[in-house]
């Protein structure tokens, strides 16, 4: 590139110059951003509750205890950002993930397989039922939010056909060791659960495929003039809900040393909680990895909140699920300026 002289003597503005307006750029949009506002809100909620309970929270095993049933929510919020990506929503993610989560157990403890095998057999049905999803979805046009209210009854009533009412328990003690373990004090579960988010935001942000979803997603027909195929990327992306499900399933199943059918049960108001707090919009086009993280820490935050003080679970849902409104209604409305602007 090359520089531009200023005949009234100034300096020279070229590349350095670009560069530096380009990250002064970037730090103002992330500092008007929801990431940054996030931050701001998980630094200052962690802090009032560790001084509140006296720092109770700061414990060693309180904040093991924090970070390690952080895992679940996460995954299970960047299952359901998968296909808020397209425009489509998973209502199964919360009963898929206890569903994968019986079937690892019934695996090793019925089937006498390997806990390796039954870890990976598990993950594969969860995408196996998210590609049912999508191929659903495509062939039969009917909204996902439909759909998958409909497979979220079936596989529900499966949860309960694996055994029942009745406690897997007895499986592997290895799997359980790890899930429980940990490395430098940070829980093995926490540490999967953001190598997996890692590899979501690669997704998008770096494969062609990822672009192609967030395409279908933001402008359908624009995408399919561009030569993208809509319906793949439906398929793609519920085929990825259920992946992320899957390994949510066999978090629970390390995490818990036992699992029966009413695992999941919990799960669907965080799914939407964490991707939708964390920036991801309704209509598709739009994924916020590091948003639905700190989002999913601060619903964590909140059920610590409830423990600590002993609050009715009912007004922490309460709380969620209104944060989760406004969220979505600032959406809205901010979306509704963008386009006057334009």
């Amino acid at each position: 590139m090359t520089s531009t002289i200023d005949t009234t003597g100034a300096k020279p503005s070229g590349e350095p110059d670009s560069r530096r307006g380009s990250s002064l750029l970037r730090a103002q949009v992330f500092l008007r951003g929801t990431d940054f506002t996030l931050i701001v809100i998980a630094l200052v909620g962690f802090v009032v509750l560790a001084s509140t309970t006296g720092g109770n929270l700061l414990t060693g095993g309180t904040l093991k205890a924090v970070f390690q049933y952080l895992a679940v929510p996460i995954l299970v919020g960047l299952a359901q950002m998968s296909v808020l990506a397209v425009g489509q929503m998973n209502l199964s993610v919360g009963v898929l993930t206890g569903f994968t989560a019986m079937a690892a157990a019934w695996l090793m403890v019925r089937a006498g397989l390997p806990a390796p095998v039954a870890v990976i057999a598990a993950v594969l049905l969860g995408g196996a039922v998210g590609l049912a999803n999508g191929l659903l979805v495509v062939l039969t046009r009917i909204n996902g939010f439909i759909v998958t209210l409909a497979t979220m009854t079936v596989i529900d009533g499966l949860r309960y056909g694996v055994n029942g009412t009745g406690t897997f328990q007895n499986y592997s003690s290895g799997l359980v060791s790890l899930g429980q373990g940990s490395i430098l004090g940070v829980p093995n579960v926490f540490i999967l659960a953001i190598a997996v988010a890692g590899a979501v935001a690669v997704f998008f942000r770096r494969a062609v495929l990822g672009r192609q979803l967030l395409a279908s997603g933001g402008n359908p027909f624009a995408a399919r003039l561009s030569g993208i195929s809509n319906d793949r990327a439906i398929v793609v992306a519920h085929t990825l809900s259920g992946l992320l499900a899957g390994v949510a399933g066999i978090v629970v199943v390390a995490l818990s040393g036992s699992v029966n059918a009413s695992i999941g049960d919990d799960l669907l108001l965080p799914s939407f909680a964490a991707p939708i707090i964390g920036g991801v919009a309704l209509t598709g086009g739009v994924v916020a990895v590091l948003g639905t993280c700190l989002a999913a820490f601060i619903v964590r935050l909140v059920d610590v909140a409830q423990a600590q003080y002993s609050i009715d679970r009912s007004w922490v849902d309460l709380i969620v699920g209104a944060v989760v409104l406004g969220a979505v209604l600032i959406t809205q409305v901010r979306t509704g300026r963008e386009g006057r602007r334009k």
